[in-house]
């Protein structure tokens, strides 16, 4: 899963659709085998979508071939938000997700803080992919944050800009296996 998870990113970053659609579908199959394939599938098209509409919209914001941050602070970042809805109604994560997720590639390219509403959206992408509304169940002390796994996926995101793969799965697999364990359980 975590090695499909970056596929699907370096196969966006290489303007490969159809190859991203089919690594980010993967994932998405098994990480939410409560659903059938078609739904899987139809939140990997939602996620790729988003994808793909962050990019016209950092096309449509260059100035002089660099990204201007007030056009990227302006810009209509609805269609995004509406792919990523899609997602969260064909994944059934909590519809916030769509939101928080918009916000956190909005905050990623304009340098503000991303890793909170991105952390904060992983959260409730996990707990769907869990079936467990109460993740991320921290004994009583530490309550606040949202689990390792999130943050693990957040490092994640950190590392494809970078483009340290090998890193990026080896901090990806626990967060999967988090998952995979729970089914086991």
């Amino acid at each position: 899963m975590s090695d499909q998870l970056c596929k699907g990113f370096i196969h966006h970053d290489q303007r490969e659709r159809e190859a991203a659609i089919e690594a980010f579908a993967a994932v998405d199959i098994l990480q939410f085998d409560h659903l059938d394939e078609e739904d899987a599938f139809r939140a990997a098209v939602g996620y790729v979508d988003a994808l793909w509409i962050k990019d016209r919209i950092e096309e449509s914001c260059r100035v002089d071939g660099e990204l201007d941050a007030d056009e990227l602070a302006a810009a209509d970042w609805s269609p995004m938000e509406a792919a990523f809805e899609r997602r969260a109604e064909a994944a059934g994560i909590d519809p916030r997700y769509a939101e928080l997720t918009t916000e956190a590639w909005v905050q990623h390219k304009l340098d503000g803080d991303y890793w909170t509403p991105m952390m904060n959206a992983q959260m409730l992408e996990l707990r769907a992919a869990l079936q467990d509304p109460t993740y991320p169940n921290k004994p009583r002390h530490g309550q606040g944050g949202f689990g390792p796994e999130p943050t693990r996926y957040a490092l994640g995101n950190e590392l494809h800009d970078t483009r340290e793969w090998e890193q990026a799965r080896e901090v990806m697999t626990p967060y999967f296996q988090r998952i995979l364990d729970e089914r086991d359980a």
